[in-house]
């Protein structure tokens, strides 16, 4: 039974998806699972307590203050003496008080208490799920690190069709699975750089480049959910670290290279970040004032350390090194000469020329370049790049 000894906390919202949640529990059940159920006051519109009090062989909880409940804090025991909290149905309600941290019912705070991984299955009308708010609800929450499954395509109760029904019990069950196995990249430690780095040229202005980060971080949550201890070295850019990871933030390319040797050693690294080239070679202490009709400063540039090649040809190299070459031309022959150059396994070649949208963008065209030659990949967004490449870097581990 792939399920047993694990105790879950099976939170039932009010929809009628939630009839499907007695099957659940008998089902987590004959995977060897201890269920705890607690259902809203909604949820009780469509399900008695008595009927999942049956098939869990547990009480129900659904009141915040319990007199029954031996600390008075049921939102915290329930989270802490239980592996995972799993939402099903999950309705737009909840799924909204889950993204902006309410905490007004016993379901609310115990997912706000929570320290344990939670796993959500949608379930509401079509119109409802497709809603601009509750996409970006449902998009924050994974961003989190929360789990999700369905909804599924097909006909709704209220008599529509389309996107909205909650997943079914089999895919429910299959995705509690998932989160218990053992990941593949547990005890390896992935460094990855990501974002632009900013040159100082006085204390206001700086030289640096358009990347928004967003390839970098999405390898970083890639790697961590195969199980990896992820150390993310962020240049400056606008984005949310990745559940889980440890990030550490810099601004300039000497920043980033003590960085990245401070953390040595490591099995994987992923040079992501779109380093400056060069540097003012004397930062002005003040700001470089101008005056009418004066010439503009003559900036001396100097040489910044190349990160990609110090790591390999680092005495601590890591087992696996992975560099980018985001290019404007000769593409392919660019990336192999950046291969040899720069002592790595393996590189990432995008075209970031005009009209590419890479930088900024939220889709990624590349070639996958070794020693052996080089495989296109199709257009993916970043976050099924990274998922791809995670699986690769995985299978090359």
């Amino acid at each position: 039974m792939a399920l047993t000894g694990k105790r879950i906390v099976l939170i039932i919202a009010g929809g009628i998806a939630a009839y499907k949640s007695l099957d659940l529990i008998r089902r987590l059940r004959d995977e060897g699972a201890v269920v705890s159920c607690l259902m809203t006051e909604a949820a009780k519109q469509f399900i008695t307590p008595l009927s999942v009090a049956s098939l869990s062989g547990q009480p129900v909880s659904d009141q915040l203050f319990a007199p029954s409940d031996d600390t008075g804090m049921a939102h915290i025991t329930l989270s802490r003496r239980h592996d995972l909290l799993l939402v099903a149905p999950a309705t737009a309600d909840l799924l909204a008080k889950m993204t902006f941290g309410f905490a007004d019912d016993l379901a609310s705070t115990t997912l706000l208490a929570a320290d344990k991984p939670i796993l959500v299955a949608p379930a509401m009308n079509a119109l409802m799920w497709a809603h601009p708010a509750t996409q970006q609800n449902a998009a924050l929450l994974r961003q989190r690190g929360v789990h999700m499954v369905g909804p599924a395509a097909g006909d709704l109760a209220c008599g529509e069709t389309g996107d909205g029904r909650m997943a079914e019990v089999a895919a429910i069950v299959a995705a509690v699975t998932r989160i218990f196995a053992p990941l593949p990249m547990n005890g390896k430690h992935a460094i990855v750089t990501a974002g632009p780095t900013y040159e100082a040229i006085d204390p206001v202005r700086f030289i640096g480049n358009r990347s928004s980060g967003k390839q970098g971080y999405a390898i970083a949550g890639a790697l961590q959910a195969l199980g990896a201890r992820v150390s993310l070295i962020s240049g400056p850019v606008a984005l949310p670290p990745p559940p889980g990871v440890t990030v550490t933030r810099v601004e300039s390319a000497d920043e980033m290279l003590t960085a990245c040797l401070n953390l040595l050693p490591a099995d994987l690294a992923v040079c992501a970040a779109a380093v400056a080239d060069w540097r003012v070679a004397a930062v002005a202490a003040a700001k470089i004032k101008k005056s009418a009709g004066s010439a503009p400063p003559n900036l001396t540039l100097a040489a910044n350390p190349d990160i990609l090649s110090t790591l390999g040809h680092h005495a601590r190299r890591p087992r696996l090194l992975v560099g980018f070459a985001a290019e404007t031309e000769n593409l392919l022959a660019n990336a192999h000469d950046k291969l040899e150059a720069k002592g790595c396994d393996l590189i990432i070649a995008n075209d970031v020329g005009p009209g590419s949208g890479v930088f900024g963008g939220d889709d990624n065209h590349v070639w996958l370049v070794d020693r052996f030659g080089a495989t296109e990949w199709p257009t993916l967004s970043k976050t099924e790049l990274a998922d791809r490449l995670a699986a690769t870097l995985m299978e090359r581990l």
